[in-house]
């Protein structure tokens, strides 16, 4: 007699479970705000698309352990004494201690006044002072005894799909170019490299007071620092950028300057400078859920996050930074109704075409790995009410309407009010059937909101009217169908679920801090849609959201959190949560999206800028009353 094995139901992965992949909150985030760079704890450049964020990976091992790493460090030792940010900087400083000695790495995607027009990467800005160099700059520098370091180079194009060529320069073992997939990068060093199939390798051994560099560049002709003191002049440069850049903000003096600043820091390093675009989050493809398909691209620009963007910038007094940001969404080319898509390219274009890279192994076996976003051309009704509010929050900074964004305002109204009837996919972007979302149709009441003031500051009284009157009517429909006998606002029409996004109810004013159902509302979704005291989205088991598997906590919806009770005034409260969500921060001070309440680790897209734009929002409310209460 046969026996027939018993189907075994396979067990949930665990975001702590052991992994060749580091813990995505361990990495270091480089940026140029052309594309940004992810480093490893053991000083491999595990994350880089080259020469824009959303252009194919050149080292994509964060997705795949074959698909290209760019090590330097000393041989045979992978974890660090520390790690830290040149202070004010996207700098990384990293210090290693071996059984002979100590050695300081520094890593820059390098920054200065530009000499030339960029054409690698071309602008629909004014050029800035200072602008991305294209290259990535890594020296080294001996502090005690003797090291051995190593520079190992594998590049793998089109998201290791194709391995490197090599080919050294004129002969010269300092210099190489690596070919694929129809791009060339050049690897330059004072160390004397070999090149074996695929990578191109060296190794050597510093003694105190010496240095030595390494340096890849995708520039026009491949220019690249010709030593090591050209190198560690890159990197100054770079340094002094971040720290005037820093130096123009308004951060206040408080408690929470040093997370304030590293937001400010990652939001700058997430825009991509030659549109005024920021991106969602420099990866792709990092799981919602370990090991499980909620996984998904980031490397674009999200309508509804303008708002959010438009607030933090102004907040810290980053006015020039705003107003690019606002020129890139008045360049927006809308779909055929004349709405915006829900998120754009970060060079404006509309097709977003999902695909899948099914020969990549994903982020610890979290598959599939996605390269374009399937919901670009969703129908998401909150898009309305953030391109308006953003246009609002700038017309009131600036104190004028510029011409050319009223005919933006007159569209998005008339959009929102010839939708706000309808269901749709919310702001989740849910893959299941369309619903009639509350934060949808509040978000449409921002819009007519918003629309009915830019329309008092144009002097259109006769629009201000009609947008203010539909305004009304969907709050009113809001409060008729949206509200839960407990007096909660809910998810959508047809269920009393909760859903974190209603927390938008307090930030946009749709109803007053006094409200009994903004209270009711707030309070439930802190004790009954959070695990460890930490928000959900929503529970995936009340939500038809297309998709399997469990979600970690979002921590944009726990900042919002903060926020609301800070808006109805539980200001101890607010502060008590502030205080554990600013411990959750990775050890060099950024947020991915989602963080595991049981083992403590980060999931999703990393660094992920609504995690940091909801952090300074949610701090400001706290700040503000602190600082009044003290003049």
């Amino acid at each position: 007699m046969t026996d027939v094995a018993t189907p075994v139901e396979s067990s949930v992965q665990s975001a702590a479970a052991p992994s060749p992949f580091p813990p995505i909150a361990d990495y270091a985030f480089l940026s140029n705000c052309h594309t940004g760079a992810l480093v490893a704890p053991d000083g491999a450049i595990d994350w880089l698309c080259a020469p824009a964020f959303d252009s194919p990976s050149v080292f994509g091992s964060l997705l795949d352990r074959q698909a290209g790493f760019w090590r330097f460090g000393p041989f045979g030792i992978n974890h660090p004494s520390a790690r830290m940010y040149e202070p004010g900087t996207n700098v990384l400083v990293t210090t290693w201690k071996t059984p002979s000695g100590w050695i300081v790495v520094r890593d820059a995607l390098t920054m200065g006044p530009p000499d030339h027009e960029d054409e690698v990467t071309p602008h629909t800005r004014p050029p800035a002072d200072d602008d991305g160099d294209h290259m990535l700059v890594r020296t080294v520098e001996c502090i005690d005894g003797e090291v051995e370091v190593e520079l190992v180079c594998e590049p793998a194009f089109d998201y290791g799909r194709t391995p490197a060529e090599w080919s050294l320069v004129d002969g010269s073992r300092h210099a190489a170019d690596a070919a694929g997939a129809g791009q060339t990068i050049r690897l330059v060093t004072d160390l004397a490299m070999g090149v074996e199939e695929n990578r191109a390798r060296a190794r050597h051994t510093l003694r105190a007071g010496e240095r030595a560099y390494c340096a890849l560049s995708w520039a026009e002709g491949l220019r690249a620092p010709q030593d090591v003191d050209a190198a560690d002049a890159r990197i100054a440069a770079t340094t002094r950028f971040w720290r005037a850049w820093l130096g123009r903000a308004r951060i206040p003096d408080h408690l929470w300057r040093d997370p304030l600043q590293r937001s400010a820091l990652a939001i700058k390093g997430l825009t991509y400078m030659p549109t005024g675009a920021t991106i969602a989050a420099l990866t792709t493809s990092l799981p919602e859920t370990p090991g499980g398909e909620r996984n998904w691209d980031y490397r674009y620009t999200w309508m509804r996050d303008t708002t959010f963007t438009l607030q933090a910038l102004h907040w810290l007094n980053l006015d020039w930074e705003a107003d690019e940001f606002m020129q890139f969404v008045a360049d927006l080319e809308p779909t055929e109704d004349g709405s915006l898509q829900i998120m754009y390219g970060i060079d404006g274009r509309r097709d977003l075409t999902e695909t899948t890279r099914d020969e990549l192994s994903g982020y610890a076996g979290a598959r599939p790995v996605r390269i374009g976003n399937g919901a670009f051309d969703q129908r998401q009704n909150d898009v309305f009410g953030a391109v308006l509010d953003s246009i609002l929050l700038h017309t009131r900074r600036s104190a004028r309407l510029p011409r050319r964004l009223w005919p933006i305002v007159e569209k998005q109204a008339e959009c929102a009010t010839n939708v706000w009837r309808q269901p749709d996919q919310g702001i989740w972007e849910a893959r299941g059937a369309p619903q009639h979302y509350v934060s949808s149709k509040l978000m449409c009441w921002v819009a007519l909101d918003r629309a009915a003031a830019l329309g008092h500051i144009r002097g259109d009284p006769d629009k201000a009217a009609a947008w203010s009157e539909t305004a009304e009517e969907i709050r009113a429909d809001i409060l008729e169908h949206g509200v839960s006998e407990k007096g909660v606002l809910k998810q959508h029409y047809e269920t009393d679920a909760l859903d974190a996004s209603v927390l938008l109810a307090a930030i946009f004013d749709f109803l007053p801090p006094t409200d009994e159902r903004l209270r009711a509302t707030v309070q439930a979704i802190a004790s009954d849609l959070t695990e460890n005291g930490f928000v959900l989205r929503y529970r995936t088991d009340e939500t038809d959201d297309g998709l399997s598997g469990k979600e970690g906590t979002f921590l944009i919806c726990s900042f919002w959190l903060v926020s609301g009770l800070a808006i109805v005034g539980e200001l101890q409260q607010a502060r008590d949560l502030m205080e554990r969500l600013l411990r959750l921060a990775s050890p060099l001070g950024l947020y991915a999206e989602e963080f595991d309440a049981e083992t403590g680790r980060h999931l999703g897209n990393f660094p992920q800028a609504f995690s940091h734009l909801a952090l300074m929002e949610a701090a400001a409310l706290i700040i503000v009353p602190e600082l009044l209460a003290l003049s």
